[in-house]
């Protein structure tokens, strides 16, 4: 894949990453993990610092990565391919396809992590607490309660686990056209296609289902959503980020109704589960951001004004026949934000 020629810059503007999709704020999430763990093999004078932050007075709004020295968009890409493969070596969950384990064997895997190495520890956090579990009847054999985040269970074939160690290993789609004409994409090419260009999605490849372009329905198409005409492909780059982008999000056991629950960084239960991310002014690093999503005023008008954040967005989980996804976001406005 050819590109333009690049000047390195400290400031790239993420214009593949709208701000209402799902997919696009936890692959930017991804992006920063990613970038962090290949700075972990630096020397500190040479480490990137990688931030965000939000391009508030240049629309249309998009995310913008700040580095701490400056590297070309292709360099990034590179970068972030290197730390994917670093974060996905602990994304491995033998035989287990979904997320439904008992209590007792996501207890022995969350004690298992413990001295194996961070990255482990908080996907598995990300993923489940053995706090929760779906029947409190039935405490030794009823499946866990899993991250909201979750929305395969094996509809249709589509497993959670199974994909998620998977499609982050996955380097890039399989090639684009036939014979001479067949574009082959490097793990480079597609992460930059992502981060950096509007998306096509034009790959076969698997996804999790948080693109809100998969809510697909006949009623909404002008022909049979199953036919190949009508099949919309995805953006491999952005699923690849936004699979390591969810161990960001730690769960925790609340109590609701009279039962415990899991709850995330972002995430809220009104008339069903709604996910929700700020839009904030100044470059914030993952630890800052992670911080802004599970403050408790996130959702109240002008609540973070104080640190920066201007408004936020929320998108909601719907059922869509047998399957799940997720909505565009919302754009909710904070009276009070900083101008």
């Amino acid at each position: 894949m050819t590109t333009a020629r690049q000047d390195p810059a400290t400031e790239h503007r993420l214009d593949g990453l709208e701000p209402d999709n799902l997919l696009a704020f936890l692959a930017l999430l991804g992006l920063l993990r990613a970038l962090e763990a290949t700075d972990r093999a630096r020397a500190a004078a040479e480490r990137l610092h990688p931030r965000a932050c939000w391009s508030l007075d240049e629309p249309p709004l998009r995310p913008v990565l700040r580095l701490a020295r400056p590297l070309t968009r292709d360099e990034v890409a590179s970068e972030a391919a290197r730390g994917i493969d670093l974060l996905t070596e602990v994304h491995e969950f033998g035989k287990q396809k979904d997320l439904n384990y008992t209590r007792q064997e996501a207890r022995d895997l969350l004690e298992q992590s413990i001295g194996t190495g961070a990255d482990r520890a908080t996907l598995l956090a990300a993923l489940m607490t053995d706090a929760a579990i779906k029947d409190e009847d039935k405490p030794d054999t009823a499946a866990i309660d899993p991250t909201p985040l979750c929305l395969l269970f094996g509809q249709g074939h589509q497993h959670f686990l199974e994909r998620l160690a998977r499609v982050p290993a996955e380097p890039a789609p399989p090639p684009r056209g036939r014979g001479k004409k067949a574009v082959t994409l490097t793990a480079a090419d597609c992460l930059a296609e992502a981060l950096f260009t509007p998306w096509h999605r034009d790959d076969p490849t698997s996804s999790f289902r948080w693109d809100p372009e998969e809510d697909v329905r006949y009623a909404l198409m002008a022909g049979n959503p199953t036919d190949p005409a009508y099949k919309l492909g995805t953006q491999h780059g952005a699923n690849r980020l936004a699979a390591v982008g969810l161990a960001a999000l730690t769960l925790a056991p609340e109590t609701r109704a009279g039962r415990v629950r899991p709850t995330l960084p972002g995430g809220a239960w009104k008339d069903g589960f709604s996910f929700a991310w700020p839009v904030w002014r100044d470059p914030a690093s993952l630890s800052a951001i992670r911080a802004l999503l599970g403050h408790p005023a996130l959702r109240e008008p002008g609540g973070l004004s104080h640190l920066g954040v201007e408004h936020f967005f929320a998108a909601q989980r719907i059922p869509v026949g047998k399957f799940m996804n997720f909505t565009r976001a919302r754009l909710i406005e904070t009276p009070g934000a900083p101008s």
